[in-house]
């Protein structure tokens, strides 16, 4: 089986925002454009972080029960935004999404440029072409997934 990696199922074409960008300007970037989060890059196009809806809404928290203490985007972002390599597999990709709360990966080369993004959404349709592609009816099942299987039946029911 071809393993895709990174570079292979990433977005190129992102809405990006600069730190200095006005905060209530990217939060109307996110909701105009109907993405749940932007890269933030700075002019060089080095990754810094994301600006999400969660950094939005804690914009919007901020601005009603205080004054904002500053209104650049580079005060709200996620600096502990998850960076992967593009030559990152997508079993390894899909298993950081698994274990995490992590809705979107950047993609940075070795000196922190962005080059991609990849969603949640992205690995599913990767894996389920890759699934396709392979005819999975044909094989016996992987231990990653019997792995998961023993550790959903054996987790206590809430």
């Amino acid at each position: 089986m071809n393993s895709k990696v990174a570079k292979d199922i990433m977005v190129t074409r992102l809405v990006t925002l600069r730190p200095t960008v006005d905060v209530l300007d990217a939060v109307r970037t996110l909701l105009k454009s109907r993405i749940s989060g932007a890269p933030v890059v700075d002019a060089d196009g080095k990754f810094l972080g994301v600006f999400s809806e969660k950094c939005a809404m804690q914009v919007i928290l901020d601005a009603t029960y205080d004054s904002l203490p500053t209104n650049n985007v580079g005060a709200f972002m996620d600096t502990q935004a998850r960076q992967i390599r593009p030559d990152t597999d997508l079993l390894s990709i899909a298993q950081v999404f698994l274990l995490t709360n992590f809705r979107r990966l950047a993609v940075v080369d070795e000196q922190g440029y962005l080059l991609g993004q990849i969603s949640r959404r992205d690995v599913m349709a990767a894996g389920l072409k890759m699934l396709d592609d392979t005819n999975i009816e044909k094989h016996e099942p992987s231990l990653l997934y019997l792995s998961a299987l023993h550790e959903r039946k054996s987790m206590p029911l809430a």
